[in-house]
């Protein structure tokens, strides 16, 4: 019974075709200590979807990127992170993405509370 588990878990690994990882980048979130979060924060747990808005005209900085819980500002992707994701979104694909909260820890710093993992979506389906 044994060998037979053995030879078509064997089996099951020959026929596996590599399928690389969506994962585009993770990080905290920045700021959330100065916007809405407080607002929603019993509502952020993992896995809740949160949006991705460029703001190119913000005044601190032009390739700035805001993270939403539907109409809650909670913060931005810092700014070490953010240039690919502006120029994308500045252009209109925010289609490309799929966010979400990744990590939670509501007894940190409120700089460290929260972690948001974006990634592309797949389309193939």
């Amino acid at each position: 019974m044994e060998k037979m588990k053995k030879e078509k878990l064997v089996e099951s690994l020959k026929n596996h075709t590599f399928e690389p990882s969506g994962h585009l980048a993770d990080f905290h979130v920045a700021g959330f200590a100065y916007y809405d979060g407080l607002d929603v924060i019993d509502e952020l747990t993992l896995g809740k979807p949160v949006s991705l808005v460029a703001e190119p005209d913000n005044p601190y900085d032009p390739e700035a990127v805001a993270i939403f819980y539907r109409d809650k500002k909670l913060g931005y992707i810092p700014k070490d992170k953010n240039s690919l994701f502006s120029t994308l979104l500045y252009f209109g694909h925010s289609d490309l993405f799929e966010s979400r909260i990744q990590f939670v820890n509501k007894e940190s710093h409120p700089e460290r509370q929260f972690r948001v993992v974006v990634k592309i979506k797949d389309n193939r389906k």
